[in-house]
């Protein structure tokens, strides 16, 4: 009678693979979330781009940007004195937010931007201040 011989991986094959598995992890999982984090702010900066154009579309119809009373929401909604000249709704809801879930922060008198208005996105810690994927954002 012949004995089959059994094919299977050895102990010390299945560990040499969980250690080339464990330092892939190591090493490539931290660069693909850093790329998140920068792709997030890319994204920020363009919804930024299309809210500044629904402003621009707002302030023609309207003859005026909208209020820091009635902030962004007037690109969704008119505003009660604009009911006959406001052409919108410029935006969709879901454009006032980051990508981080946050709403954009307008301001009609800008700091940053004097003679215009402001937009910021505070970052993924929603805090002012911060480094990397929590750096504030800043229309310019």
């Amino acid at each position: 009678m012949r004995r089959r011989k059994q094919k299977a991986f050895t102990i010390i094959e299945l560990v040499a693979v969980a250690m080339i598995i464990s330092l892939l992890a190591v090493f490539v999982v931290p660069r693909a979330f850093h790329g998140l984090g920068k792709a997030k702010h890319d994204i920020a900066r363009g919804k930024m781009g299309i809210i500044e154009g629904a402003l621009a579309r707002f302030q023609y119809d309207c003859g005026r940007f909208p209020a820091d009373s009635e902030g962004l929401e007037a690109l969704v909604v008119a505003p009660p004195d604009l009911q006959q000249v406001w052409a919108g709704p410029y935006l969709k809801r879901s454009d006032l937010t980051d990508p981080w879930g946050q709403y954009y922060l307008y301001s009609a008198n800008g700091v940053i931007n004097p003679g215009r208005f402001d937009l910021a996105s505070f970052g993924a810690d929603a805090a002012e201040g911060g480094e990397g994927e929590n750096a504030d954002i800043y229309n310019d």
